[in-house]
């Protein structure tokens, strides 16, 4: 590999911390996702930077940006389009939805019905919607980053597990700490630094460098860390549902990522141990008994990977 999708990386990282200040992890499993054409899901409270996140990568590729505010009373045709009767030409023309975006911000997606919360599982799986029986193909590249707050429950529907699995990573943002918190209130004293941010990195440049990263190296041994990882979750006695194949592959696709983020055309034991929890976690479904017991997914994780041996550890 010649370091071209590492230059790509790190343009885009060093570029949306112009915006986004202090979130140095958050930001590049941001950027891993979108080089290993995953969708995110940032589960936060409200006012840590979710919505200039999602703007920051738009404008950093120079793509298109669509927000969705998701409500109890929106449709499925809210998002994906609508055939409109045309009396001139006697025919339907297609009306696109705001679905039809290169970064789709879905903000509280929670807030959605689950008809209207399934509007989307086509599009990122398949990345197309269906309309009145007529496939329309999404741009390329396409990213959705939806968004739901972690605190208030009241009039929210939970995404369902197939949702859930849709999303290759789940991230944290979290409140800024004082000195990130004092260069906001600097930055933003005359004006957003999102109304100066530049692209850095052109659409072809993005998709040239998503197709380098998955000629990443991953050895026989780091594939069975990674698959013993996986099983794990699926014989803990605390879990009662474990991560799916998708979740094998998300962790696969964004370990090739991380690894060319860090300056290495290879997969190493600590690429996949970093992304483990943003992968995995909100895949698993904890047995009642545990959650009474106040289990979390990522204790169940952590103590996974404690048991499991590492690649090369009995070299060290």
């Amino acid at each position: 590999m010649d370091g071209f999708a590492q230059e790509v990386a790190r343009r885009l990282v060093g570029n949306i911390e112009r915006v986004i200040f202090g979130k140095r992890e958050a930001v590049e499993l941001a950027v891993i996702g979108l080089l290993a054409q995953g969708h995110l899901l940032i589960e936060d409270v409200p006012g840590v930077g979710k919505t200039m996140l999602a703007k920051a990568m738009a404008r950093s590729i120079g793509g298109t940006f669509r927000r969705i505010q998701f409500t109890p009373d929106m449709l499925p045709s809210d998002i994906t389009g609508v055939s409109i009767f045309n009396p001139g030409t006697r025919t339907f023309e297609f009306r696109p939805g705001p679905i039809m975006a290169n970064i789709v911000l879905a903000d509280e997606i929670n807030r959605a019905t689950p008809k209207t919360q399934a509007a989307l599982l086509e599009a990122m799986e398949e990345r197309q919607v269906s309309v009145d029986g007529v496939t329309y193909p999404l741009p390329q590249p396409f990213l959705v980053l939806a968004t739901q707050n972690p605190i208030e429950y009241e009039g929210t529907f939970p995404l369902p597990e197939a949702e859930l699995d849709r999303f290759m990573l789940r991230i944290r943002l979290g409140y800024p700490a004082r000195k990130d918190e004092l260069a906001i209130l600097e930055a933003q004293q005359f004006r957003h630094p999102i109304e100066t941010l530049d692209q850095v990195v052109r659409l072809e440049e993005l998709r040239r460098a998503q197709e380098e990263i998955r000629g990443v190296h991953v050895s026989a041994e780091i594939r069975g860390y990674l698959l013993e990882i996986v099983e794990r979750t699926r014989e803990h006695p605390d879990v009662y549902l474990g991560a799916s194949p998708r979740g094998t592959l998300a962790l696969f696709r964004t370990a090739q990522a991380r690894a060319v983020l860090w300056g290495r055309d290879y997969v190493i034991p600590d690429d996949i141990k970093a992304l483990v929890q943003p992968c995995l976690a909100h895949r698993l479904i904890l047995h009642p008994t545990a959650r009474m017991r106040e289990v979390t997914p990522e204790q169940v994780l952590e103590e996974i990977m404690n048991r499991v041996p590492v690649p090369g550890a009995a070299l060290a």
